[in-house]
């Protein structure tokens, strides 16, 4: 096993893992909690691998139509719908869940256990002489761009669990799958342009991506202080 690729593979995701678990300042989550997440996280991927294999041994689409099958429905629909499937399930039912902050949290770190298992993949079945650079862009693209995909779908999945108007309460649901498919899938589609445009496009739409989510983010952050500060 080439342990420089395991080490570059997992490393960005240890330091996002510390990140979103810093951005928790005021009612931290329980960490075998947050463990498990990130083992659903991972769950996610390899179902992901198997469910992305099986839709592209059918050739319905051919040219952009092609690409777009393959950026919002293989990309976007499978691995933010078997998030967003896992969420559902399970992160309802945890007491834990007593805060908007804490659907982010939860989305981002099971998005992290998704991202590892699926840096890795790419790592290893990389062509030794690419495989550094590969680790190194998806460590500053693709793994933050997970993180992002986590932190809107945990704020509209927190805004379905703590809304109380049964009509609210199912928009919330229905935005907190649809965003992250279709940002999943713009930001995919972006990549898979052939244009001298295509790097600018995609520098705006990353940085529209940060401040979307990020904005997000500190929102709840702020939410959790007057929690915390209301509670003293």
């Amino acid at each position: 096993m080439r342990f420089d690729l395991l080490i570059l593979s997992i490393f960005p995701v240890v330091l996002f893992l510390i990140w979103i678990y810093i951005k928790d300042k005021y009612n931290k989550e329980p960490l075998l909690i947050i463990f498990k997440y990130f083992l659903f996280g991972i769950l996610c991927s390899i179902l992901a691998i198997y469910l992305e294999d099986l839709f592209l041994s059918y050739e319905f689409f051919i040219g952009n139509s092609y690409n777009i099958y393959l950026s919002f429905i293989v990309a976007g629909l499978i691995e933010e719908g078997l998030k967003f499937i896992f969420l559902y399930l399970f992160l309802l039912k945890e007491k834990s869940f007593d805060e908007k902050l804490d659907g982010i949290i939860y989305s981002v770190i099971l998005s992290l256990g998704f991202a590892c298992i699926e840096n890795i993949m790419y790592l290893f079945f990389e062509e030794s002489n690419l495989a550094y650079k590969v680790g190194i862009m998806r460590g500053l693209v693709s793994i933050p761009t997970h993180i992002m995909f986590g932190i809107i779908m945990g704020y509209y999945f927190s805004k379905f669990k703590f809304e109380n108007t049964k009509i609210r309460k199912r928009q919330y649901l229905v935005i907190s799958l649809i965003f992250p498919v279709v940002l999943h899938g713009v930001f995919d589609f972006i990549l898979m342009i052939e244009s001298r445009w295509s790097i600018i496009l995609f520098m705006i739409y990353t940085v529209f991506l940060w401040k979307f989510s990020l904005d997000k983010l500190d929102e709840y952050i702020k939410n959790s202080k007057n929690n915390f500060n209301n509670h003293k």
